[in-house]
């Protein structure tokens, strides 16, 4: 049903003009149901791949996402945020859990997020190959929350609104978040902390 198909994760840039209407359609008519999973499967799927780092994990946890989205919608109610907002929290809640039973980190699929060189240069190249692994390495280093953060803002391009949302957190302590984080990113980049997390308590 899915793949890693640059079209798969792409960003979609449907306009959500008649997306209230189409909510209220699906409520009552699967085939409307169909069109939503159409119009925004591909972001769904991207999230949850950036968030597992595996495909076949993101197909698995993408079909959950949108069974429960079915299961749910005649309880959704709009509350000034776009319908892709209650389907990331949904993902979100998901691959939580999926992470808790399986006990692992999440892994960024950061060659996926960085543009690759096309220079021709081999040490030019090689250079930019281990700025990137530096880069990966800092960003896996983050606690879940932390790398959840920079994917919705940096690849999905969310608001601090919407991210808090999905996260379950006010839009001020989604700033007071990412100011922490980029802080941390920092010390990580920098080697300051020998890679490991410097803070390793719960955010508030």
């Amino acid at each position: 049903m899915f793949s890693l198909a640059e079209d798969a994760l792409g960003r979609s840039d449907r306009p959500p003009s008649d997306e209230r209407e189409l909510v209220e359609r699906a409520k009552r008519d699967p085939e409307a149901f169909g069109l939503l999973y159409e119009r925004y499967v591909a972001q769904i799927y991207r999230y949850l791949y950036y968030r597992t780092g595996n495909p076949q994990d993101a197909e698995d946890l993408t079909a959950r996402t949108f069974y429960r989205a079915l299961e749910h919608l005649p309880r959704y109610q709009e509350r000034g945020l776009p319908f892709t907002a209650w389907l990331y929290r949904i993902a979100h809640n998901i691959v939580v859990n999926w992470q808790r039973d399986r006990r692992r980190r999440p892994v960024i699929a950061l060659d996926q997020v960085v543009t690759r060189t096309t220079g021709s240069d081999p040490q030019e190249i090689l250079e930019e190959e281990e700025e990137r692994e530096r880069l990966m390495r800092a960003l896996r280093a983050l606690a879940p929350d932390r790398q959840e953060l920079l994917i919705l803002k940096f690849v999905e391009g969310m608001s601090n609104a919407q991210i808090g949302a999905i996260m379950g957190r006010s839009e001020g302590a989604v700033k007071s978040l990412y100011h922490r984080t980029l802080l941390e990113l920092k010390r990580n980049l920098e080697g300051t902390d020998g890679g490991a997390r410097s803070d390793t308590g719960p955010d508030q």
